[in-house]
């Protein structure tokens, strides 16, 4: 197939691109910039220029090719619906442009603590879940004659891994102690890149119209045991915040360092032969890359 894949050059994205193109499929990829778009041709992927605002140019790279998968997304926390309500437009597009194709569409969701694989909420009775209406505009896509399914992820580590993990870290080298909220017995669901990425090329090939696919490899890490690892490696004192210092001490990550974010992949594993073999969270944070200061963000 010839994938048109949005966020090709991203944590994610890249990962995806790499299994596409190592299991025999094409690629073009969005690039936003030309040193995105000099990684990406470095691959052998095909170059797409434009964004995820630049509806034209989704249309035309989902128009171009058999199939869609969908992780590009814009990472601002301090305007975070605009970035939430900017992925719903992206799908929305590509949707309208695979109508009546029976082409297969894949985009990124995210977990909420304790769902399974065949629960999907009502967006109206959970406005707490932001990016629920992107994942559910795509699961009810077959209905205009697009295979659509959801990919939930956790959260996803690895070399070059720019998300939560990494900021706890400048949390802690910032504030000289590594915290946990109470007794940091809430638990974080995680995966590997590695391991994320096969899911999205078997649910670009075999996942019927209406899937939703769980990329998790733990099921849930206490945050304490996080905060540990972290505070053995930059040699600084672990210690508990009081959950109502945690928005003062952490920042915008307060909320997610005080939530259960887990959640299984039974039915994923059993539907699709999926099977993780890459390290664990915990182990993945032994690493000397998560704290190299001059690792680029």
């Amino acid at each position: 197939m010839r994938v048109f894949v949005t966020g090709a050059t991203g944590f994610v994205g890249g990962a995806v691109v790499r299994e596409l193109l190592d299991s025999g499929h094409r690629v073009l990829g969005l690039a936003r910039s030309d040193a995105s778009a000099d990684r990406l041709a470095a691959t052998g992927a095909e170059v797409h220029r434009g964004s995820l605002d630049d509806l034209d140019a989704l249309r035309a790279g989902a128009s171009a090719c058999d199939g869609v998968i969908h992780t590009g997304f814009v990472h601002d926390f301090s305007d975070y619906g605009a970035c939430v309500a900017l992925d719903l437009s992206a799908v929305e597009t590509l949707i309208d442009t695979l109508a009546g194709s029976d082409r297969p569409l894949v985009v990124t969701s995210v977990m909420s603590h304790g769902r399974t694989e065949d629960e999907i909420p009502d967006p109206a009775a959970r406005p707490d879940l932001v990016r629920l209406p992107a994942e559910v505009r795509t699961l009810t896509a077959a209905d205009r004659g697009v295979r659509g399914s959801a990919i939930r992820l956790p959260q996803v580590h690895g070399e070059g891994d720019h998300a939560f993990v990494p900021a706890l870290i400048d949390i802690a080298r910032a504030k000289g102690v590594s915290g946990y909220v109470g007794g940091g017995t809430n638990l974080w669901a995680a995966v590997h890149r590695e391991d994320a990425a096969p899911l999205y090329r078997l649910a670009l090939e075999n996942a019927p119209a209406g899937t939703v696919l769980h990329a998790v490899a733990d099921e849930g890490i206490p945050v304490r045991e996080i905060a540990e690892v972290i505070g053995k490696r930059l040699d600084i004192p672990t210690t508990s915040v009081p959950p109502e210092q945690a928005g003062a001490h952490f920042g915008w990550l307060g909320h997610f360092v005080s939530s259960d974010l887990t959640g299984t992949s039974t039915l994923t594993r059993q539907r699709f032969g999926w099977t993780p073999t890459r390290i664990g969270l915990l182990a993945d944070l032994d690493h000397d890359y998560y704290f190299d200061i001059n690792q680029p963000s």
